[in-house]
């Protein structure tokens, strides 16, 4: 079974234990040991990730390691900690700046943040800095990898559109999401009610928050005390599955549909719990990154943002059409 999907347990475990490595004192030595003087690593690259309380993040990174690996080249992995944390990968960067990768990888916590810009344009002059899957608003960036997620969010509303036309009986939905500053949360919910246009699903409030399990659960009991009886719940990976376990398997409960896939989601969708979701394989975007700073180091750029195509995944499928990081798997962190 591909999907190979995770214990939440033992997932929290591993976070706290890498939580409570990232601390300033830690970057602050990064910073001290690895100096301006130090002479660039072409075959290093560093990788900064807004959290992996979400577990797609986790695939991300493990594409990034296995693509590394494959081309044998090491990696150094940072973690903000949440799309709160502007301050903490704004400092993650001088430290990643300080390890003179060869190449920056950034999945970052905001889209047009004008710290986060500056700091961004601080590396970019001396080495490639490969945006990874969030948009980021600066032409600094020598290659972008990842998928349009107005696109994510087209595709998924075209799915269901399919499935309540326009003239069907009418459903309430709650759209839950990400922090606004985050870059694919406009882009997804503008493509997801495009999509919508021609159905009888109507989406009757959005509420955002960062997009850890327990964010995301506060958000949906937010929603469903505004909303009493709502019949849809779209939502990120980590609402979904705070909804798969507040709402009991039974005929009242509302539909789900997912606006990207993690291991839960995939859980939810072979068992018929979730609806629908649209797949973007963050294994290979991860893959696909590393390729893409590989050429950078090696001088090329890309004009074109780099990504997979989308397929929309419905419940019932079978497990081995999803390909996600092992349950196991979580990365060593700086």
């Amino acid at each position: 079974m591909k999907t190979d999907c995770s214990c939440l347990s033992n997932r929290l475990e591993r976070m706290g234990s890498a939580y409570r490595r990232l601390v300033p004192a830690a970057i602050l030595a990064l910073c001290t040991l690895f100096g301006a003087e130090a002479r660039a690593d072409q075959a290093l690259l560093c990788v900064l990730v807004p959290h992996f309380k979400d577990e797609y993040w986790l695939s991300v990174a493990y594409g990034i390691e296995q693509q590394s690996a494959e081309r044998q080249l090491s990696v150094r992995f940072f973690e903000a900690g949440g799309y709160d944390a502007q301050k903490s990968q704004i400092d993650q960067i001088s430290a990643c700046r300080a390890l003179q990768p060869g190449a920056i990888l950034i999945g970052t916590v905001s889209s047009d943040a004008p710290d986060l810009l500056a700091a961004v344009q601080a590396p970019a002059r001396d080495r490639p800095v490969i945006g990874l899957v969030n948009e980021l608003h600066t032409d600094v960036l020598t290659a972008r990898v990842g998928v349009d997620w107005a696109d994510m969010g087209l595709a998924l509303g075209q799915n269901l559109a399919g499935r309540f036309p326009a003239g069907s009986p009418p459903l309430d939905a709650v759209l839950l999401s990400g922090p606004a500053g985050a870059g694919w949360v406009a882009p997804l919910e503008s493509g997801l009610r495009r999509g919508l246009e021609r159905s009888s699903v109507r989406i009757v409030a959005t509420y955002g928050a960062d997009t850890g399990t327990a964010e995301q659960l506060r958000l949906l009991e937010k929603a469903v005390a505004a909303h009493p009886g709502i019949d849809l719940v779209i939502g990120s990976a980590p609402a979904i599955e705070a909804a798969m376990a507040l709402f009991p398997r039974g005929r009242d409960r509302p539909r789900l549909a997912a606006t990207y896939v993690s291991h839960t989601v995939a859980r939810g969708l072979v068992g018929g719990r979730v609806m629908a979701a649209p797949f973007d394989d963050p294994i290979a975007q991860g893959r696909l990154a590393v390729d893409a700073a590989a050429a950078a180091i090696a001088g090329q750029r890309a004009a074109a943002p780099i990504g997979p195509g989308i397929v929309v995944k419905e419940g019932g499928i079978d497990p081995a059409s999803i390909d996600l990081s092992p349950a196991d798997y979580f990365p060593a962190l700086d």
